[in-house]
């Protein structure tokens, strides 16, 4: 026994679409969708992968199950619990005013789990953080914004150019890119985006933690307007500090 007409039914009433709506999401005539639901007629095989990629079904599932009634629950309610599945990584934040207890307490499990957590829907299993940045040495990115990190495991896993959270002894937490020397052993020199703060090394063995950054938020309205004489200063500065730092690696 084929479900396909009753699911046809019930999966547009389900997005609030009328039968013409429904239609032209599928590429095919009006009366089709009438002739479907009314069991006229059997969906051609073309318009049910249409369908499958839509609503995230198989075929199976389209045609030998009733999707009002599947396994107990209506589907809407399964759809709801698969959201809700992944968005079910939790982030710890750690703002401005506890900095100081977490590079005392970022070890601590107890301490951890008294941060306040927060999720985020975009997120791939993993471990994550978030960071209240303050200050204008990674301008165009303003103070105040958060950062959301990827736990990296080891320093190997560190890639050049790209922008992390760091936790050292002597640094504290700091959002910075990251530049790996491999002339010069056991050091991590950090680059700020803004070009008036001169680069830094920092000493692997001081490192506590990294964690890469894969999100920014901010507030809105906070984001430095640049005119051009401005953007091509700081280009020009950049070129320099790249051109220095290939010199050193050199």
């Amino acid at each position: 026994m084929s479900y396909a007409g009753k699911n046809f039914r019930y999966l547009r009433k389900l997005r609030g679409w009328t039968q013409e709506e429904f239609a032209n999401r599928l590429n095919i005539k009006r009366s089709l969708i009438g002739a479907y639901e009314e069991e006229r007629a059997e969906p051609r095989l073309d318009v049910l992968e249409t369908m499958s990629a839509i609503f995230k079904l198989s075929l199976d599932e389209l045609l030998l199950q009733d999707l009002s009634e599947v396994k107990g629950s209506s589907y809407l309610e399964q759809r709801r619990k698969l959201k809700s599945a992944a968005q079910s990584v939790s982030v710890q934040f750690v703002p401005v005013k506890a900095a100081a207890g977490y590079l005392a307490g970022y070890a601590d499990p107890d301490f951890v789990d008294e941060l306040n957590t927060f999720t985020l829907p975009m997120l791939a299993p993993g471990q994550y953080r978030a960071f209240e940045i303050v200050g204008d040495s990674m301008l165009p990115t303003p103070s105040g914004s958060v950062i959301v990190g990827e736990k990296i495991d080891t320093i190997e896993d560190v890639k050049n150019s790209n922008s992390y959270i760091v936790l050292s002894k002597s640094e504290g937490i700091v959002y910075k890119r990251i530049m790996r020397n491999n002339r010069i052993k056991n050091k991590l020199t950090l680059v700020s985006d803004n070009p008036i703060y001169e680069p830094y090394n920092v000493s692997e063995e001081d490192v506590l933690e990294i964690w890469k950054a894969v999100y920014i938020m901010q507030k809105a309205n906070t984001v430095q307007r640049w005119d051009v004489n401005q953007l091509a200063g700081m280009v020009n500065n950049l070129q320099e500090q790249v051109t220095t730092l290939k010199k050193k690696l050199d």
